[in-house]
């Protein structure tokens, strides 16, 4: 049985990656459109958080799909169609996270609100907030990418330029 991805989504940001207070803040982010995501970033006692191989790699694809549409949105070269594939590419391989990474307690709360700025993004990009474009979701997710680098450990991340 196929499932629709919001479903999915709700489903996926409700289940505990580990044992951890953020859950509840994705979880919100997930269902209040729109709205800024409860709770702040923080690093580990001033270092960044360890990742794993599957972090890695699905934040790795996750950059890739955002530079892409950064690139061709400034080109002026999207339309819907490529909008909704993109959200279907980042919504693959943010299950593939959920599903595959496996982070201390601490460090997955922190990835959990990274997460729920992600879904905002992708709500954004789907249309789905009042007076946004969804070249702003593109911005959202580089900017939550952005703060990924800033606060987990991932050799060679590359941020984003962004002005806006």
């Amino acid at each position: 049985m196929k499932l629709p991805a919001r479903f999915i989504l709700s489903a996926l940001l409700a289940l505990p990656l580990g044992t951890m207070a953020g859950t509840a803040m994705a979880s919100d982010a997930a269902h209040n459109h729109g709205h800024e995501v409860h709770g702040t970033m923080e690093l580990n006692q001033g270092q960044k958080w360890e990742t794993d191989a599957a972090l890695r790699q699905g934040m790795g694809t996750l950059h890739q799909i955002v530079s892409t549409g950064l690139e061709s949105a400034h080109a002026n070269a999207l339309k819907a169609d490529d909008y909704k594939k993109m959200s279907g590419e980042i919504m693959t391989q943010f299950t593939y996270i959920v599903e595959n990474c496996d982070l201390e307690p601490e460090a997955d709360a922190q990835l959990h609100i990274l997460l729920g700025n992600i879904v905002q993004g992708v709500e954004t990009i789907e249309g789905k907030v009042s007076g946004e474009q969804p070249e702003d979701g593109l911005i959202k997710m580089a900017q939550a990418l952005n703060s990924y680098g800033s606060h987990f450990d991932h050799p060679n991340w590359k941020g984003f330029n962004i002005s806006h």
